[in-house]
């Protein structure tokens, strides 16, 4: 996840990260609370994100691309975080596909949150990438969510590589996405569908988001 993460972030010309992350730098960095280690936490940042919500019958006025909200779920746990079982992420990711008839293996793109990267592996099986506890060997060696595999992830970096805007940054990055305009950290193709996330231990959110055109 952290690898993956420096890796795109240093594709994003605004992330905090500008040299990719090797493994072996990985497995000598300081321990911050055992077994996360420094690369596993995310980068406070200075910076804003806007996010213009508009109606349907108001898109003439839109001279870029729609992005339209195909589906969203949230929850709010009262747990703290070494109380549950299951984390927030489990429920709220289920929840994201009762309302849609989208599927995980349709999904082109994912922004999954990044506090700290098992927040992230979390999220690949809460919103049914893979099963639970499966999460390790889906991501294995890397290659199935770099930017030219099955499930591009955190494609600006994240808030590993990019920097913490605390959610928001995944739901702009989704939409740069969906309209091409990654530039060099580009999803190949043309990706129509997306999923943002934020939070994931007391607290959770999803976007389900689709570009028809």
């Amino acid at each position: 996840i952290a690898i993956n993460a420096h890796a795109n972030a240093v594709r994003n010309p605004r992330a905090i990260v500008r040299e990719p992350l090797s493994l072996e730098r990985y497995l000598e960095s300081r321990i911050i609370s055992s077994p996360l280690c420094l690369y596993d936490c995310d980068r406070y940042a200075d910076g804003s994100t806007v996010i213009i919500v508009s109606a349907a019958d108001a898109l003439d006025e839109v001279t870029c691309r729609p992005v339209r909200i195909a589906g969203a779920s949230a929850g709010v746990a009262r747990f703290s975080w070494d109380q549950g079982e299951w984390l927030g992420a489990y429920p709220t990711g289920t929840q994201l596909w009762e309302k849609t008839d989208y599927r995980p293996d349709q999904v082109d793109v994912a922004q999954l949150y990044d506090g700290f990267s098992f927040i992230t592996v979390m999220w690949l099986e809460a919103l049914g990438f893979c099963g639970r506890s499966e999460a390790g060997d889906f991501i294995e060696g890397g290659s199935r969510i770099a930017l030219g595999g099955a499930l591009p992830l955190n494609t600006g970096g994240g808030q590993l590589g990019g920097g913490r805007l605390h959610g928001f940054g995944f739901a702009h990055e989704a939409v740069v996405q969906l309209r091409g305009n990654g530039g060099a950290r580009q999803v190949p193709g043309e990706p129509r569908i997306a999923v943002a996330t934020s939070g994931g231990g007391p607290d959770s959110t999803a976007l389900l988001l689709a570009c028809d055109g």
